[in-house]
Protein backbone atom coordinates (compact mmCIF):
# COMPACT_ATOMS: atom_id res chain seq x y z
CA UNK A 1 0.00 0.00 0.00
CA UNK A 2 1.40 3.45 -0.73
CA UNK A 3 2.43 5.86 1.63
CA UNK A 4 -0.33 7.85 3.46
CA UNK A 5 -3.46 6.21 1.63
CA UNK A 6 -5.96 5.24 4.14
CA UNK A 7 -7.30 1.97 3.05
CA UNK A 8 -10.79 0.84 4.25
CA UNK A 9 -11.84 -2.74 5.39
CA UNK A 10 -11.35 -5.31 2.85
CA UNK A 11 -13.92 -6.00 0.43
CA UNK A 12 -14.05 -9.69 -0.61
CA UNK A 13 -16.33 -11.00 -3.20
CA UNK A 14 -18.42 -13.82 -2.65
CA UNK A 15 -17.45 -17.24 -2.92
CA UNK A 16 -16.71 -18.16 -6.07
CA UNK A 17 -17.08 -14.55 -7.94
CA UNK A 18 -14.17 -12.71 -9.52
CA UNK A 19 -13.28 -9.35 -7.38
CA UNK A 20 -12.53 -6.45 -9.91
CA UNK A 21 -12.75 -2.78 -9.54
CA UNK A 22 -14.55 -0.32 -11.55
CA UNK A 23 -12.47 3.06 -13.20
CA UNK A 24 -14.61 5.63 -14.46
CA UNK A 25 -13.47 8.68 -16.35
CA UNK A 26 -15.39 11.79 -17.18
CA UNK A 27 -14.02 13.51 -19.86
CA UNK A 28 -14.40 16.48 -22.19
CA UNK A 29 -15.55 14.48 -25.00
CA UNK A 30 -16.78 11.26 -24.01
CA UNK A 31 -16.82 9.41 -20.67
CA UNK A 32 -14.97 6.25 -20.38
CA UNK A 33 -15.50 3.09 -17.49
CA UNK A 34 -13.16 -0.33 -17.36
CA UNK A 35 -13.65 -3.09 -14.89
CA UNK A 36 -10.64 -4.25 -14.27
CA UNK A 37 -9.15 -7.75 -12.26
CA UNK A 38 -7.33 -7.42 -9.28
CA UNK A 39 -3.74 -8.61 -11.49
CA UNK A 40 -4.58 -5.26 -14.17
CA UNK A 41 -6.64 -8.07 -17.10
CA UNK A 42 -8.94 -5.27 -18.45
CA UNK A 43 -12.49 -7.34 -19.30
CA UNK A 44 -14.25 -4.68 -20.72
CA UNK A 45 -14.30 -1.25 -21.45
CA UNK A 46 -17.49 1.23 -22.01
CA UNK A 47 -17.95 4.78 -23.44
CA UNK A 48 -20.17 7.58 -23.92
CA UNK A 49 -19.53 10.37 -26.30
CA UNK A 50 -20.97 13.82 -25.42
CA UNK A 51 -20.52 17.20 -26.31
CA UNK A 52 -19.83 20.11 -24.63
CA UNK A 53 -21.92 23.52 -24.50
CA UNK A 54 -20.55 26.59 -25.95
CA UNK A 55 -23.07 29.55 -24.74
CA UNK A 56 -20.74 32.32 -26.12
CA UNK A 57 -17.47 33.19 -27.21
CA UNK A 58 -14.86 31.77 -24.32
CA UNK A 59 -17.83 29.83 -22.46
CA UNK A 60 -17.29 26.15 -22.25
CA UNK A 61 -19.84 24.63 -20.07
CA UNK A 62 -21.75 21.39 -19.32
CA UNK A 63 -24.21 19.96 -17.25
CA UNK A 64 -23.11 17.87 -14.29
CA UNK A 65 -25.90 15.49 -14.38
CA UNK A 66 -24.65 14.01 -17.50
CA UNK A 67 -21.90 12.50 -15.70
CA UNK A 68 -24.06 10.42 -13.03
CA UNK A 69 -26.51 9.46 -16.10
CA UNK A 70 -23.37 8.47 -18.18
CA UNK A 71 -21.56 6.69 -14.89
CA UNK A 72 -25.28 4.87 -14.39
CA UNK A 73 -25.61 3.59 -17.81
CA UNK A 74 -21.70 2.38 -17.97
CA UNK A 75 -21.97 0.45 -14.83
CA UNK A 76 -25.34 -1.30 -16.48
CA UNK A 77 -23.42 -2.07 -19.80
CA UNK A 78 -20.32 -3.59 -18.03
CA UNK A 79 -22.08 -5.34 -15.11
CA UNK A 80 -25.30 -6.38 -16.88
CA UNK A 81 -23.18 -7.91 -19.97
CA UNK A 82 -21.25 -10.90 -20.26
CA UNK A 83 -18.29 -9.26 -18.74
CA UNK A 84 -19.79 -9.03 -15.60
CA UNK A 85 -20.59 -12.72 -15.27
CA UNK A 86 -19.13 -13.92 -12.21
CA UNK A 87 -17.64 -10.14 -11.23
CA UNK A 88 -17.65 -8.71 -7.78
CA UNK A 89 -16.99 -4.89 -7.81
CA UNK A 90 -14.98 -4.47 -4.94
CA UNK A 91 -14.12 -0.62 -5.64
CA UNK A 92 -14.81 2.04 -7.60
CA UNK A 93 -12.27 4.67 -8.77
CA UNK A 94 -13.26 8.20 -10.23
CA UNK A 95 -11.75 10.82 -11.94
CA UNK A 96 -12.81 13.46 -14.48
CA UNK A 97 -11.92 16.56 -16.61
CA UNK A 98 -10.77 19.96 -14.42
CA UNK A 99 -10.31 21.93 -12.59
CA UNK A 100 -14.28 22.18 -13.16
CA UNK A 101 -16.33 24.47 -11.33
CA UNK A 102 -19.78 22.80 -10.56
CA UNK A 103 -21.76 24.87 -7.75
CA UNK A 104 -24.82 23.42 -6.31
CA UNK A 105 -27.20 23.80 -3.28
CA UNK A 106 -26.74 22.13 0.16
CA UNK A 107 -28.00 19.09 -0.80
CA UNK A 108 -25.47 18.54 -3.82
CA UNK A 109 -28.22 19.66 -6.42
CA UNK A 110 -26.67 21.60 -9.27
CA UNK A 111 -27.55 25.59 -9.42
CA UNK A 112 -26.34 26.25 -12.80
CA UNK A 113 -23.93 23.89 -15.49
CA UNK A 114 -20.67 23.28 -14.45
CA UNK A 115 -17.81 26.24 -15.95
CA UNK A 116 -15.36 23.95 -17.51
CA UNK A 117 -11.31 24.05 -16.83
CA UNK A 118 -8.72 26.41 -18.41
CA UNK A 119 -10.88 26.73 -22.05
CA UNK A 120 -13.34 28.71 -20.31
CA UNK A 121 -12.05 32.19 -20.80
CA UNK A 122 -15.22 33.91 -19.34
CA UNK A 123 -13.33 34.91 -15.89
CA UNK A 124 -10.56 37.84 -17.22
CA UNK A 125 -12.13 40.72 -15.38
CA UNK A 126 -12.41 38.98 -12.24
CA UNK A 127 -8.57 37.19 -12.97
CA UNK A 128 -7.39 40.81 -12.94
CA UNK A 129 -9.45 42.42 -10.65
CA UNK A 130 -8.10 39.20 -8.05
CA UNK A 131 -4.80 39.83 -9.33
CA UNK A 132 -5.04 43.92 -8.26
CA UNK A 133 -6.28 42.80 -4.89
CA UNK A 134 -4.34 40.02 -3.70
CA UNK A 135 -1.02 41.00 -5.21
CA UNK A 136 0.73 38.44 -7.94
CA UNK A 137 3.34 37.89 -5.38
CA UNK A 138 1.01 36.80 -2.79
CA UNK A 139 -0.91 34.42 -5.12
CA UNK A 140 2.31 32.95 -6.37
CA UNK A 141 3.57 32.62 -2.73
CA UNK A 142 0.45 30.62 -1.16
CA UNK A 143 -0.68 29.08 -4.74
CA UNK A 144 2.35 28.14 -6.56
CA UNK A 145 0.93 29.63 -9.67
CA UNK A 146 -0.38 33.38 -11.10
CA UNK A 147 -4.50 33.26 -11.62
CA UNK A 148 -5.05 31.83 -15.21
CA UNK A 149 -7.88 30.85 -16.68
CA UNK A 150 -6.93 27.85 -15.35
CA UNK A 151 -7.94 28.88 -11.83
CA UNK A 152 -11.03 27.52 -10.68
CA UNK A 153 -11.15 30.68 -8.14
CA UNK A 154 -12.53 33.71 -10.65
CA UNK A 155 -14.85 31.47 -11.78
CA UNK A 156 -16.69 30.92 -9.19
CA UNK A 157 -16.85 34.73 -8.75
CA UNK A 158 -18.33 35.15 -12.20
CA UNK A 159 -21.15 33.58 -11.31
CA UNK A 160 -20.97 35.66 -8.05
CA UNK A 161 -20.86 38.87 -9.70
CA UNK A 162 -22.76 37.81 -13.16
CA UNK A 163 -25.47 35.64 -11.90
CA UNK A 164 -25.92 36.75 -8.63
CA UNK A 165 -29.45 34.83 -8.01
CA UNK A 166 -27.88 31.54 -8.78
CA UNK A 167 -25.23 32.51 -6.64
CA UNK A 168 -27.52 33.20 -3.86
CA UNK A 169 -28.54 28.92 -4.07
CA UNK A 170 -25.05 27.91 -3.71
CA UNK A 171 -23.72 26.64 -0.86
CA UNK A 172 -20.80 23.97 -2.35
CA UNK A 173 -18.29 23.23 -4.44
CA UNK A 174 -17.91 20.21 -6.92
CA UNK A 175 -15.46 19.36 -9.56
CA UNK A 176 -16.32 16.14 -11.67
CA UNK A 177 -15.09 13.60 -9.64
CA UNK A 178 -16.01 15.01 -6.48
CA UNK A 179 -19.67 15.49 -7.26
CA UNK A 180 -19.76 11.27 -8.65
CA UNK A 181 -18.09 10.78 -5.32
CA UNK A 182 -21.29 12.52 -3.62
CA UNK A 183 -23.77 10.69 -5.88
CA UNK A 184 -22.18 7.47 -4.53
CA UNK A 185 -21.67 7.94 -0.85
CA UNK A 186 -22.91 11.26 0.09
CA UNK A 187 -19.90 12.66 1.53
CA UNK A 188 -18.52 15.91 0.24
CA UNK A 189 -15.22 15.75 -0.35
CA UNK A 190 -12.27 16.97 -2.69
CA UNK A 191 -8.80 16.23 -3.19
CA UNK A 192 -5.47 18.08 -2.99
CA UNK A 193 -4.42 18.10 -6.53
CA UNK A 194 -8.03 19.40 -7.56
CA UNK A 195 -8.00 21.63 -4.80
CA UNK A 196 -4.71 23.39 -5.45
CA UNK A 197 -6.00 24.26 -8.86
CA UNK A 198 -8.96 26.34 -7.48
CA UNK A 199 -6.29 29.07 -6.77
CA UNK A 200 -6.32 31.35 -4.97
CA UNK A 201 -9.02 29.18 -2.08
CA UNK A 202 -6.29 26.69 -1.43
CA UNK A 203 -2.57 27.21 0.53
CA UNK A 204 -0.31 24.94 -1.61
CA UNK A 205 2.36 25.14 0.51
CA UNK A 206 0.34 24.24 4.05
CA UNK A 207 -1.99 21.96 1.83
CA UNK A 208 -5.02 23.40 3.42
CA UNK A 209 -7.93 26.11 2.11
CA UNK A 210 -7.04 29.83 2.50
CA UNK A 211 -10.13 30.66 4.54
CA UNK A 212 -9.03 34.25 4.57
CA UNK A 213 -8.91 34.44 0.59
CA UNK A 214 -12.25 31.98 0.32
CA UNK A 215 -14.23 34.26 2.52
CA UNK A 216 -13.28 36.89 -0.26
CA UNK A 217 -13.35 34.98 -3.28
CA UNK A 218 -16.41 32.37 -2.69
CA UNK A 219 -18.74 33.74 0.26
CA UNK A 220 -21.16 31.55 1.44
CA UNK A 221 -19.83 28.55 -0.36
CA UNK A 222 -18.94 25.65 2.46
CA UNK A 223 -15.67 24.17 0.96
CA UNK A 224 -15.15 20.01 1.31
CA UNK A 225 -13.02 17.89 3.11
CA UNK A 226 -9.66 17.54 2.04
CA UNK A 227 -8.72 14.05 1.40
CA UNK A 228 -5.61 12.24 -1.13
CA UNK A 229 -6.99 11.11 -4.38
CA UNK A 230 -6.67 7.48 -3.19
CA UNK A 231 -8.62 7.94 0.20
CA UNK A 232 -12.25 6.68 0.83
CA UNK A 233 -14.47 8.98 0.01
CA UNK A 234 -17.01 6.77 1.55
CA UNK A 235 -18.86 3.23 0.27
CA UNK A 236 -21.56 3.31 -1.86
CA UNK A 237 -25.05 4.24 -0.09
CA UNK A 238 -27.71 1.85 -0.61
CA UNK A 239 -29.70 4.41 -2.53
CA UNK A 240 -26.66 4.27 -4.79
CA UNK A 241 -26.84 0.77 -5.44
CA UNK A 242 -30.15 0.66 -6.00
CA UNK A 243 -29.31 2.57 -9.62
CA UNK A 244 -26.29 0.29 -10.15
CA UNK A 245 -26.95 -3.37 -10.60
CA UNK A 246 -24.24 -5.04 -9.80
CA UNK A 247 -22.70 -2.67 -7.16
CA UNK A 248 -23.12 -3.37 -3.72
CA UNK A 249 -23.98 -1.15 -0.97
CA UNK A 250 -20.53 -0.50 1.20
CA UNK A 251 -18.36 -0.92 -1.77
CA UNK A 252 -15.45 1.05 -1.23
CA UNK A 253 -15.06 4.46 -4.00
CA UNK A 254 -12.10 6.67 -4.03
CA UNK A 255 -11.78 10.28 -3.74
CA UNK A 256 -10.40 10.54 -6.91
CA UNK A 257 -8.92 13.71 -9.03
CA UNK A 258 -8.55 15.26 -12.03
CA UNK A 259 -8.48 13.27 -15.07
CA UNK A 260 -4.77 14.02 -16.28
CA UNK A 261 -3.63 13.17 -12.15
CA UNK A 262 -5.23 9.77 -12.89
CA UNK A 263 -4.15 9.17 -15.90
CA UNK A 264 -0.37 10.01 -14.50
CA UNK A 265 -1.00 7.71 -11.76
CA UNK A 266 -1.85 5.12 -14.42
CA UNK A 267 1.27 5.69 -16.44
CA UNK A 268 3.63 4.71 -13.77
CA UNK A 269 4.75 7.97 -13.81
CA UNK A 270 5.52 7.99 -9.88
CA UNK A 271 9.31 9.30 -9.41
CA UNK A 272 11.00 12.80 -10.16
CA UNK A 273 12.14 13.05 -13.76
CA UNK A 274 8.80 11.61 -14.99
CA UNK A 275 6.23 13.02 -16.85
CA UNK A 276 3.06 12.14 -18.09
CA UNK A 277 1.81 13.50 -22.34
CA UNK A 278 -1.54 12.96 -22.70
CA UNK A 279 -3.10 13.13 -25.85
CA UNK A 280 -6.33 13.98 -26.13
CA UNK A 281 -8.65 16.90 -26.81
CA UNK A 282 -5.91 18.96 -25.32
CA UNK A 283 -2.79 18.04 -24.76
CA UNK A 284 -1.77 17.86 -20.47
CA UNK A 285 1.46 17.45 -19.19
CA UNK A 286 2.09 16.24 -16.14
CA UNK A 287 5.70 15.89 -14.41
CA UNK A 288 6.64 14.78 -11.17
CA UNK A 289 9.12 17.07 -9.15
CA UNK A 290 11.24 16.44 -6.25
CA UNK A 291 10.07 19.88 -4.64
CA UNK A 292 7.59 22.88 -5.28
CA UNK A 293 8.27 24.79 -8.35
CA UNK A 294 6.37 27.90 -8.19
CA UNK A 295 6.25 29.52 -11.46
CA UNK A 296 4.63 31.98 -13.92
CA UNK A 297 4.07 30.22 -16.58
CA UNK A 298 2.99 26.90 -15.57
CA UNK A 299 1.04 25.44 -12.85
CA UNK A 300 2.53 23.54 -9.89
CA UNK A 301 0.13 21.63 -8.23
CA UNK A 302 -0.03 18.81 -5.38
CA UNK A 303 0.10 15.00 -6.49
CA UNK A 304 -2.27 12.41 -5.87
CA UNK A 305 -0.28 10.87 -2.37
CA UNK A 306 1.34 13.10 0.50
CA UNK A 307 4.81 14.58 -0.63
CA UNK A 308 4.35 14.45 -4.29
CA UNK A 309 4.69 17.44 -6.31
CA UNK A 310 4.02 17.86 -9.90
CA UNK A 311 4.50 20.49 -12.62
CA UNK A 312 2.01 20.98 -15.18
CA UNK A 313 0.60 22.92 -18.42
CA UNK A 314 -1.86 22.11 -20.77
CA UNK A 315 -2.59 23.15 -24.35
CA UNK A 316 -6.23 24.41 -24.66
CA UNK A 317 -6.67 22.21 -28.20
CA UNK A 318 -4.82 20.00 -29.95
CA UNK A 319 -7.39 16.35 -30.56
CA UNK A 320 -9.87 19.14 -30.65
CA UNK A 321 -8.55 20.60 -33.94
CA UNK A 322 -7.88 17.02 -35.22
CA UNK A 323 -11.31 16.38 -35.00
CA UNK A 324 -12.83 19.44 -36.03
CA UNK A 325 -10.39 19.16 -39.19
CA UNK A 326 -11.86 15.19 -39.55
CA UNK A 327 -15.74 16.43 -39.71
CA UNK A 328 -14.79 19.54 -41.67
CA UNK A 329 -13.20 17.41 -44.50
CA UNK A 330 -15.89 14.94 -44.94
CA UNK A 331 -15.66 13.10 -41.36
CA UNK A 332 -13.78 9.86 -42.69
CA UNK A 333 -12.06 7.25 -40.56
CA UNK A 334 -8.86 8.72 -38.67
CA UNK A 335 -6.98 6.15 -40.34
CA UNK A 336 -7.40 7.50 -43.46
CA UNK A 337 -6.27 11.43 -42.07
CA UNK A 338 -3.31 9.78 -40.16
CA UNK A 339 -2.30 7.84 -43.44
CA UNK A 340 -2.56 11.21 -45.71
CA UNK A 341 -0.93 13.08 -42.73
CA UNK A 342 2.16 10.60 -42.81
CA UNK A 343 2.28 11.02 -46.57
CA UNK A 344 2.49 14.74 -46.39
CA UNK A 345 6.34 14.43 -44.50
CA UNK A 346 8.06 16.51 -41.95
CA UNK A 347 6.82 20.51 -42.66
CA UNK A 348 3.52 19.83 -43.94
CA UNK A 349 4.62 21.16 -47.58
CA UNK A 350 5.62 23.95 -45.70
CA UNK A 351 2.32 24.65 -43.68
CA UNK A 352 2.65 25.88 -40.02
CA UNK A 353 -0.37 26.34 -37.78
CA UNK A 354 -1.04 28.05 -34.42
CA UNK A 355 -2.88 25.66 -32.61
CA UNK A 356 -5.07 28.76 -30.25
CA UNK A 357 -8.28 27.70 -32.22
CA UNK A 358 -9.83 27.88 -28.09
CA UNK A 359 -6.95 30.69 -27.18
CA UNK A 360 -4.35 29.56 -25.24
CA UNK A 361 -3.35 27.78 -21.71
CA UNK A 362 0.02 27.55 -20.33
CA UNK A 363 2.66 28.89 -21.33
CA UNK A 364 0.85 31.66 -22.74
CA UNK A 365 -2.16 32.07 -20.27
CA UNK A 366 -3.47 34.56 -23.72
CA UNK A 367 -7.33 33.71 -23.99
CA UNK A 368 -7.35 35.74 -26.94
CA UNK A 369 -4.50 34.35 -28.91
CA UNK A 370 -6.28 32.21 -32.08
CA UNK A 371 -5.57 29.91 -34.45
CA UNK A 372 -3.50 31.01 -37.11
CA UNK A 373 -2.60 28.63 -40.84
CA UNK A 374 0.28 30.35 -42.52
CA UNK A 375 2.12 29.13 -45.91
CA UNK A 376 -1.51 28.17 -47.06
CA UNK A 377 -1.58 27.53 -51.00
CA UNK A 378 -4.29 25.91 -53.49
CA UNK A 379 -1.75 23.53 -53.68
CA UNK A 380 -2.35 22.07 -49.78
CA UNK A 381 -3.97 19.02 -49.09
CA UNK A 382 -6.00 17.59 -46.48
CA UNK A 383 -3.41 15.22 -45.15
CA UNK A 384 -1.07 18.47 -45.19
CA UNK A 385 -3.69 20.02 -43.18
CA UNK A 386 -3.87 17.12 -40.69
CA UNK A 387 -0.15 16.84 -40.41
CA UNK A 388 0.25 21.07 -39.99
CA UNK A 389 -2.17 20.20 -36.71
CA UNK A 390 -0.59 17.32 -35.61
CA UNK A 391 3.29 19.43 -35.56
CA UNK A 392 1.66 22.62 -34.02
CA UNK A 393 0.76 20.27 -31.05
CA UNK A 394 4.05 18.63 -31.18
CA UNK A 395 5.65 22.54 -31.29
CA UNK A 396 3.60 23.38 -28.16
CA UNK A 397 4.75 20.26 -26.42
CA UNK A 398 8.21 21.49 -27.06
CA UNK A 399 7.79 25.13 -25.84
CA UNK A 400 6.02 23.54 -22.28
CA UNK A 401 9.16 21.25 -22.28
CA UNK A 402 11.23 24.53 -22.24
CA UNK A 403 9.32 26.07 -19.66
CA UNK A 404 9.49 23.04 -17.64
CA UNK A 405 13.22 23.30 -17.67
CA UNK A 406 13.37 27.24 -17.22
CA UNK A 407 10.78 26.73 -13.77
CA UNK A 408 13.61 23.72 -12.99
CA UNK A 409 12.01 20.47 -14.02
CA UNK A 410 14.35 17.51 -15.01
CA UNK A 411 12.32 15.27 -17.55
CA UNK A 412 14.06 11.56 -17.68
CA UNK A 413 11.27 9.81 -18.88
CA UNK A 414 8.16 10.31 -20.83
CA UNK A 415 5.48 7.99 -20.81
CA UNK A 416 2.57 8.81 -23.90
CA UNK A 417 -0.98 8.01 -23.09
CA UNK A 418 -4.45 8.99 -24.58
CA UNK A 419 -6.34 8.36 -27.67
CA UNK A 420 -3.24 9.83 -29.82
CA UNK A 421 -0.85 7.68 -28.48
CA UNK A 422 -2.94 4.92 -30.25
CA UNK A 423 -1.02 4.89 -32.90
CA UNK A 424 2.32 6.11 -33.27
CA UNK A 425 2.55 8.93 -35.51
CA UNK A 426 0.97 11.51 -33.20
CA UNK A 427 3.72 10.14 -30.59
CA UNK A 428 6.57 10.06 -33.48
CA UNK A 429 6.49 13.98 -34.59
CA UNK A 430 6.50 14.71 -31.14
CA UNK A 431 9.92 12.96 -30.15
CA UNK A 432 11.08 13.92 -33.49
CA UNK A 433 10.09 17.79 -32.65
CA UNK A 434 11.27 17.29 -28.74
CA UNK A 435 14.43 14.95 -29.21
CA UNK A 436 12.94 12.90 -26.65
CA UNK A 437 11.89 9.14 -26.99
CA UNK A 438 8.37 8.05 -25.10
CA UNK A 439 7.04 5.05 -23.93
CA UNK A 440 4.33 3.74 -24.92
CA UNK A 441 2.50 1.59 -22.26
CA UNK A 442 0.63 -1.12 -23.06
CA UNK A 443 -3.01 -0.07 -21.75
CA UNK A 444 -3.63 3.69 -23.09
CA UNK A 445 -7.16 3.05 -22.00
CA UNK A 446 -7.04 6.54 -20.14
CA UNK A 447 -7.77 8.23 -16.69
CA UNK A 448 -9.85 5.24 -15.85
CA UNK A 449 -7.11 3.19 -15.76
CA UNK A 450 -5.01 5.27 -12.82
CA UNK A 451 -8.83 5.28 -11.34
CA UNK A 452 -9.26 1.66 -11.51
CA UNK A 453 -5.30 1.01 -9.64
CA UNK A 454 -6.31 3.24 -7.09
CA UNK A 455 -9.24 1.62 -6.64
CA UNK A 456 -7.47 -1.66 -5.99
CA UNK A 457 -5.20 -0.22 -3.43
CA UNK A 458 -7.78 1.74 -1.63
CA UNK A 459 -9.89 -1.95 -1.53
CA UNK A 460 -7.21 -4.70 -1.05
CA UNK A 461 -4.12 -3.36 -0.17
CA UNK A 462 -2.35 -4.77 -2.93
CA UNK A 463 0.69 -2.89 -5.28
CA UNK A 464 -0.16 -2.17 -8.80
CA UNK A 465 3.08 -1.18 -10.10
CA UNK A 466 3.05 -4.64 -11.89
CA UNK A 467 -0.19 -3.92 -13.64
CA UNK A 468 1.24 -1.26 -16.13
CA UNK A 469 4.20 -2.08 -18.69
CA UNK A 470 5.83 -0.80 -21.65
CA UNK A 471 4.42 -1.93 -24.93
CA UNK A 472 6.99 -0.27 -26.94
CA UNK A 473 9.36 3.20 -27.33
CA UNK A 474 9.12 5.71 -30.02
CA UNK A 475 12.40 7.49 -30.44
CA UNK A 476 13.37 10.81 -32.56
CA UNK A 477 14.77 10.21 -35.94
CA UNK A 478 18.14 12.36 -35.94
CA UNK A 479 17.74 13.36 -39.28
CA UNK A 480 14.78 15.48 -38.34
CA UNK A 481 16.31 17.67 -35.54
CA UNK A 482 17.32 20.86 -38.49
CA UNK A 483 13.92 20.68 -40.25
CA UNK A 484 11.99 20.57 -36.79
CA UNK A 485 14.29 23.03 -35.19
CA UNK A 486 14.22 25.86 -38.16
CA UNK A 487 10.19 24.92 -38.05
CA UNK A 488 9.91 25.19 -34.45
CA UNK A 489 12.21 28.83 -34.91
CA UNK A 490 9.41 30.31 -37.24
CA UNK A 491 6.54 28.72 -34.70
CA UNK A 492 7.66 30.72 -31.70
CA UNK A 493 8.21 34.08 -34.24
CA UNK A 494 4.69 33.71 -35.34
CA UNK A 495 2.56 34.52 -32.19
CA UNK A 496 4.34 37.63 -31.59
CA UNK A 497 3.82 38.79 -35.26
CA UNK A 498 0.51 37.54 -35.40
CA UNK A 499 -0.95 38.87 -31.85
CA UNK A 500 -2.39 41.98 -32.10
CA UNK A 501 -4.09 40.69 -35.22
CA UNK A 502 -5.64 37.72 -33.37
CA UNK A 503 -6.61 39.98 -30.43
CA UNK A 504 -8.98 42.26 -32.32
CA UNK A 505 -10.55 39.14 -34.10
CA UNK A 506 -11.39 38.12 -30.89
CA UNK A 507 -13.20 41.28 -29.68
CA UNK A 508 -15.07 41.20 -33.05
CA UNK A 509 -16.09 37.81 -32.16
CA UNK A 510 -17.06 38.66 -28.42
CA UNK A 511 -19.27 41.48 -30.50
CA UNK A 512 -20.64 39.16 -32.56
Amino acid sequence: MRAGVTRAPRTDAPRGATPAVLGVDVGTSASKAILVTLDGTVLATAVREHTVDRPRPGHVEMDGGIWWDELVSMAAELLTGPAGDGVEVTGIGLSGMGPCVLLAGADGTPVRPAILYGVDTRSGMQIDRLRAELGDDAILERCGCVLTAQAAGPKIAWVAEEEPEVYARARRLFMTASHLAFRLTGQYVLDHASASQAAPLYDLRSGRWDEEWAARVAPGIELPELRWAGEAAGTVTAQAAAALPGIAAGTPVITGTIDAWAEARGAGTEHPGDMMLMYGTTTFLVARTAELLPGRELWATAGTAPGGWTLSGGMAASGAITGWLRELTGGDDYGDLVGEAAASGPGARGLLMLPYVAGERSPLHDPDARGVMAGLTLSHTRGDLYRAALEAAALGVRHHLEAMAAAGARIDRVVAVGGGARTDLWPQIVSDVTGLPQRIPRCTIGACYGGAMLAAELAHGIDTGPWQGTDHEVRPDPALRETYDELYGLYRDLYPATRDVAHALARRQREA
